[in-house]
C-alpha cells in the first residue's frame, strides 16, 4: 500500500487524465476497495460491477478530491462503499438460489395486525427522532440512512471527528430512550 502522500500526488495526476497513475493507483487500492465492496454485496459478479463504477467515478472525480477533508483511501472506501449499498438497496432480482427460502415466505399471507404494528413502530421512531435538535437529527439520519461515514459528516457540518462521534452517540441514546418509554 502507499503511503496518504503518495495517494494524493496519484490521484492529482489522474485529475489531470495521467492513465498511468491511474494504473498505479488501482494496483495500489483495488485489493481493499474490492474487500469493502464484496463485504457488503456477498456477491463476485456484483462486486465487480460495483468496482467497475466505483473506479470511474474516481476517475471523473479526482479533481474534487480534498486532502483537506479526508484521506485518500477514505475518500475511495466511501465512494465504493456508496457504491455498494446503492446497488444493493436497488438490486431486486434475486434468485430462488440466493434465497431458498423465498418461497415459502411468498405463501404466507400478510398479517394486518403486524402491519399496524410496524407502522405504529416506524411513527414511534420518527416521534423520537423528531425531539432531537434538528443539527443532531440530520446527522443520525445523514450517518444512518444515507450511509455517510463519521469523517464525510465532520466534513460536511466542520467538526471534528470525536465531536461526530459523541453526538451520534448522545443522539442515538436519546433515541433509545424514547424508544424503550
Amino acid at each position: 500500500m502507499l503511503t496518504p502522500p503518495e495517494l494524493v500526488s496519484l490521484l492529482a495526476a489522474v485529475a489531470n487524465g495521467d492513465e498511468a497513475a491511474f494504473e498505479k493507483l488501482y494496483a495500489a487500492t483495488s485489493a481493499k476497495l474490492y474487500g469493502v465492496v464484496l463485504r457488503i454485496l456477498r456477491r463476485p459478479e456484483l462486486a465487480d460491477e460495483v468496482m467497475q463504477e466505483t473506479y470511474l467515478k474516481i476517475w471523473n472525480g479526482a479533481a474534487q478530491f480534498d486532502p483537506a477533508l479526508a484521506s485518500p483511501i477514505t475518500w475511495m472506501v466511501a465512494i465504493a462503499r456508496n457504491r455498494a449499498i446503492d446497488l444493493a438497496r436497488r438490486k431486486t432480482d434475486a434468485s430462488v438460489e440466493d434465497m431458498p427460502d423465498a418461497l415459502e415466505l411468498a405463501a404466507d399471507v400478510p398479517d394486518p395486525l403486524a402491519a399496524r404494528e410496524r407502522s405504529e413502530e416506524v411513527k414511534h421512531l420518527l416521534d423520537c427522532l423528531g425531539r432531537l435538535e434538528p443539527e443532531q437529527r440530520q446527522l443520525v439520519l445523514l450517518a444512518y440512512y444515507d450511509g455517510l461515514s463519521r469523517e464525510q459528516l465532520a466534513a460536511r457540518f466542520k467538526r471534528p471527528v470525536n465531536t461526530i462521534k459523541t453526538w451520534l452517540r448522545r443522539s442515538l441514546l436519546a433515541v433509545r430512550e424514547c424508544l424503550g418509554s
